[in-house]
């Protein structure tokens, strides 16, 4: 199916166009001090037609059930000893919430030196209720997004977040992402990472 421009967006952030929407799709996450874990993330992505998109997501856990019996979905009573079949996977709102993020999505105007001609200057501004917010920047340019953080901050009791980097990438009508992440007195390292599908309305 042929992209679409949605319907009202602002011309300035047409780089940006193939992000606007619903997304559903599951990742990992890991980090010194934390376990290695699935997760299920639900995203959206939407315009008023201003000059910047709004961003939401909320990521949960992937909790496995307590009765491993559970886990078996072969078909009762068959003594063949088949493979059972593959449990349904899980899907968004099954677990605890992990984080939840919220902010906007911005193209200024003012070109920067290092964009190649196909490359746009990009802002993400965020706000996480662990107590920090986050304003990235970088390029987005044929179906990509690269990111670094420029300015971290955090309240007293907020999370100690440093730098982060981020990736996003249309890769076969899916959106992939990674998230680097320097906190806590460690070095920057992977922190997460997801790929997600639209979700049709």
């Amino acid at each position: 199916m042929p992209f679409v421009l949605p319907e009202g967006l602002a011309p300035e952030v047409y780089p940006l166009a193939w992000l606007v929407g619903r997304w559903r799709g599951e990742g990992v996450v890991g980090y010194p001090g934390v376990e290695e874990s699935a997760f299920t993330q639900e995203l959206e992505i939407t315009h008023d037609g201003g000059p910047y998109l709004a961003y939401t997501t909320t990521i949960r856990l992937v909790v496995a059930p307590d009765d491993a019996a559970a886990l078996d979905a072969g078909t009762p009573g068959d003594d063949a000893g088949g493979a059972a079949d593959t449990p349904p996977p899980a899907v968004a709102g099954d677990g605890p919430v992990w984080s939840t993020e919220s902010g906007y999505w911005r193209v200024p105007p003012e070109r920067t030196d290092g964009l190649t001609d196909d490359q746009h200057p990009v802002e993400l501004l965020l706000a996480d209720p662990s107590g920090h917010v986050s304003v990235f920047v970088g390029a987005v340019g044929n179906g990509r997004i690269d990111l670094v953080s420029d300015l971290v901050a955090h309240t007293a009791t907020g999370a100690a977040v440093n730098a982060g980097k981020r990736l996003y990438g249309m890769v076969n009508g899916e959106l992939m992402w990674a998230h680097d992440l320097a906190a806590f007195g460690h070095p920057m390292q992977s922190y997460a990472s997801g790929r997600l599908s639209r979700v049709e309305e």
